[in-house]
């Protein structure tokens, strides 16, 4: 890459986490979790995208490259890299029309008014030629100041939606003066990046090989663009989609081929000769390396996968299991809260300044009820720790609710996290035993030092929610009709709450006609844009599913339903089985038998059980404070 030499082809692309100081500087959590990025094993580790103006700021706790106060800090973060072998590269931003007055303190610039409906950030102010060639300046010095922190690799950020595609991108560019030329923006970048840039850094860009939506750019106009720039002069380009208007491009939800953009790379690397980097979902080893042996590219960018396990690129190498990324993109959506993000499936994500190694304690014997995700992690770090653990699960298998959440359309990858565990599980030697009913007198025949309650939650049952006629009505709580594996023509969905709205985007794609009726103001509300952005619009544009929401069910019959809206009462045709979905129950009837058995070390409730949530990401994060409270009474 240039001047450098990179130890392996896995680079640790820029993600955005809110792990900054509100006014933009590096902090201690943002430098351990470089450094564990580097340590497990990337060859290049990212920054996320740095602004570089103050009109250019995206989010409250982003990077900030605007100032050379904040270049100590910026040299502790290349310092955490460089310890562990790594290269640290830092990548180059304006937000331009993306940004909000409320976050950068100032209107929304933009080569053209033309507002970005996505952030709501109001009608951005058109940068006159004087202002341009000021933000041109302080793209370089950015880059200054980067070189001065000890930064090896330059990214200039030429897409997603940003300033310099807002340039690029004829619906965001309608200027008839010189800026009306659509690369002269990146092409002056560029050449004050280069200028800044030392002898021994690399300078690449990143694109979008597409915007993803019809009044933006195609692959092949952008390509055309590229081939108006000197690109040439750049070591490495980095290859992505998507813009504000096309998200799921930019973060492709789980449904999507994992590498699918690997394809536009080959185009870039075939033409321009440049060592080329893709992103996109490469979530596998397999998938990276199809794409490194098939020659679309010289390099893999990742993001959610090393999110998900920043060693990775280590346990690839050495052939050891990774914790998988399943593309849920909860992460993507908590950037929104200007709180540091998580991690679905690792607990420690943005908490590497807590101490992880496992303890080391004379061995207990744990015994853990329940095989869901929570039941599972916990069993997996207890035997980490050198305990005897037996887990003991009803069912016939291991996953509970969300190894049926993992039948659904929209989440092909949930399972990997299931298989995951399970492999850990079997590698540590726990004792698993499933189809294994729990009660006192099963209790009692364990010598148990700890007890771990880990066992999930249920349907939200019929008691006191169901209006007159509801026993005309073949009904099924909704996780009961999905363990059940039974079909339907059609159905009636009560409840359009997260459950309710992946249930009906299911059965709808596998034919079934449904109804789908909650009193919810919007489909699944509590889970963010980006982990529904394909499943809302596809459900609101089929043909056999009708939608009605804040709505009350006030009466029942076999084939219709009555609901009272704001606009009034109406009779609605809705045929087959009613499947509810109005919310889960901790299933905490073992808690208090377990508490009675009093051992030595106690009893550990994790996940639903513990009343902590049921999500996955409340699932392995009870799961960890649970060991880590039985770590102490050791």
């Amino acid at each position: 890459m240039g001047p450098l030499q990179l130890r392996n082809r896995f680079v640790a692309a820029p993600m955005e986490r809110n792990y900054c100081a509100e006014d933009g500087s590096v902090t201690e959590r943002y430098i351990a979790h470089l450094g564990a990025r580097a340590a497990g094993g990337a060859a290049l580790v990212h920054t996320e995208a740095g602004y570089i103006r103050a009109d250019g700021r995206g989010r409250r706790r982003q990077l900030a490259l605007d100032d050379d106060r904040h270049v100590p800090g910026l040299r502790a973060l290349a310092d955490a890299v460089h310890r562990h072998g790594a290269l640290i590269g830092m990548e180059l931003n304006h937000g331009g029309r993306t940004t909000h007055p409320t976050v950068s303190g100032h209107q929304p610039v933009a080569p053209s008014p033309v507002p970005c409906r996505v952030t709501d950030g109001g009608l951005p102010r058109q940068l006159d030629a004087a202002d341009i060639r000021r933000l041109v300046r302080a793209y370089g010095d950015a880059a200054r100041r980067c070189r001065q922190a000890g930064v090896d690799v330059l990214t200039i950020h030429g897409g997603h939606g940003y300033l310099i595609h807002q340039f690029l991108s004829p619906m965001t560019n309608h200027r008839d003066d010189e800026f009306g030329d659509p690369t002269l923006f990146l092409r002056l970048v560029l050449e004050a990046v280069l200028k800044q840039a030392g002898p021994e850094q690399a300078v690449g860009l990143r694109i979008s090989a597409h915007e993803g939506h019809p009044a933006g750019l195609s692959a092949d106009a952008t390509f055309a663009l590229m081939e108006e720039v000197p690109l040439g002069r750049l070591d490495f380009l980095d290859i992505s989609a998507g813009s504000y208007e096309a998200g799921e491009w930019i973060v492709q939800p789980g449904e999507w081929e994992p590498g699918l953009l690997a394809p536009y790379a080959r185009r870039y690397r075939r033409h321009f000769g440049l060592p080329v980097g893709v992103a996109g979902r490469i979530n596998s080893a397999r998938a990276a390396a199809r794409i490194v042996a098939s020659g679309q590219a010289d390099f893999v960018s990742l993001a959610r996968t090393l999110h998900a396990d920043p060693a990775f690129p280590r346990r690839v190498l050495s052939g050891e299991a990774y914790r998988p990324c399943i593309a849920c993109n909860q992460c993507i959506d908590e950037l929104h809260n200007d709180q540091p993000i998580g991690c679905s499936v690792n607990a420690r994500a943005g908490r590497e300044t807590v101490t992880s190694a496992p303890h080391r304690a004379a061995p207990a014997q744990i015994l853990v009820v329940g095989g869901g995700p929570a039941g599972m992690e916990t069993a997996r770090l207890l035997a980490e720790d050198g305990h005897t653990v037996e887990l003991l699960e009803a069912g016939s298998r291991l996953g509970g609710a969300f190894r049926l959440a993992a039948g659904l359309r929209q989440h092909p990858d949930y399972h990997l996290i299931l298989d995951w565990l399970e492999d850990g599980l079997g590698r540590l030697g726990v004792a698993v035993h499933t189809e294994q009913s729990v009660d006192e007198e099963v209790l009692a025949g364990r010598n148990a030092d700890a007890i771990v309650v880990a066992t999930g939650a249920a349907g939200r049952g019929a008691a006191g929610l169901l209006p007159a006629g509801a026993g005309l009505r073949e009904m099924f709580n909704i996780r009961t009709w999905l363990a059940s594996g039974r079909r339907a023509d059609q159905c009636l969905i009560w409840g359009a709450d997260r459950d309710g709205v992946a249930v009906a985007d299911h059965l709808a794609a596998t034919g079934t006609t449904v109804v789908l009726v909650g009193a919810q103001s919007a489909l699944a509300p509590e889970v963010g844009r980006r982990a529904k952005i394909l499943t809302v619009p596809r459900l609101e544009h089929h043909r056999g599913v009708r939608i009605v929401l804040g709505a009350e069910v006030t009466a029942l019959e076999e084939q219709r339903v009555r609901v009272r809206t704001a606009g009034g009462e109406e009779w609605i045709d809705a045929p087959g089985p009613l499947l509810m979905s109005q919310g889960v129950v901790p299933d905490t009837r073992l808690l208090d038998a377990c508490l009675r058995r009093r051992p030595r070390l106690g009893v550990y409730p994790v996940g639903a059980a513990d009343e902590a949530g049921n999500s996955l990401r409340q699932c392995f994060a009870s799961a960890e404070q649970a060991v880590r409270a039985l770590r102490s009474r050791l």
